[in-house]
């Protein structure tokens, strides 16, 4: 692992995210979600995502760690994507003791509205409540191997790939783990 790598701070992806939307999604919004949300979210996933949870699971999420769970809001109001994370003690990734760690566990933006930051934008939310909110020390996800940009958007992100998680999608797909400090 690469601890000595230079990573953009939370504070300086948030105000990386505000330029990017003022410039590519003027007229959207990212605002953390409430509870009417939560049906629009599971319908993003079902139609962005191969993997899928019980409504239950968003629900609870969403009142445990409702302060790191954002939105993406086109402009009729609509939402068209959302992150969600949960914080866990768990053996640190950069550090070999346990440390509070934010996961993403999902984001997802419609296809039609990707292409804007939106995702930057999402993420940049969720690392930054991550960190002031939750006190988290670092933050990690998996993703598909085979899901390039999104690799591509978790590195500018400061994340890198700490391990391969063998067959860990439903369809055997291996997942890398990407982590970084907060």
């Amino acid at each position: 692992m690469k601890t000595d790598v230079k990573r953009p701070s939370a504070e300086e992806i948030l105000e990386e995210a505000k330029k990017r939307l003022a410039a590519e999604a003027a007229d959207y919004t990212i605002r953390p979600a409430v509870r009417e949300d939560i049906k629009s979210v599971i319908e993003i996933n079902m139609v962005s995502l191969p993997e899928h949870y019980p409504d239950e699971f968003f629900y609870e999420l969403y009142e445990h760690y409702g302060k790191a769970f954002y939105v993406a809001v086109d402009p009729s109001g609509r939402v068209v994507g959302y992150i969600m994370n949960r914080v866990e003690w768990k053996p640190g990734f950069f550090k070999h003791f346990i440390v509070r760690s934010g996961h993403v566990v999902s984001i997802a933006v419609l296809k039609e509205h990707r292409g804007r930051s939106l995702g930057f934008a999402l993420m940049a939310h969720g690392i930054y409540s991550m960190k002031t909110d939750y006190k988290c020390e670092e933050t990690y996800l998996e993703v598909r191997v085979s899901n390039q940009p999104a690799i591509n958007l978790y590195k500018k992100l400061g994340y890198e790939v700490v391990k391969v998680a063998r067959g860990y999608y439903l369809d055997g797909e291996d997942a890398y783990v990407m982590a970084r400090p907060l």
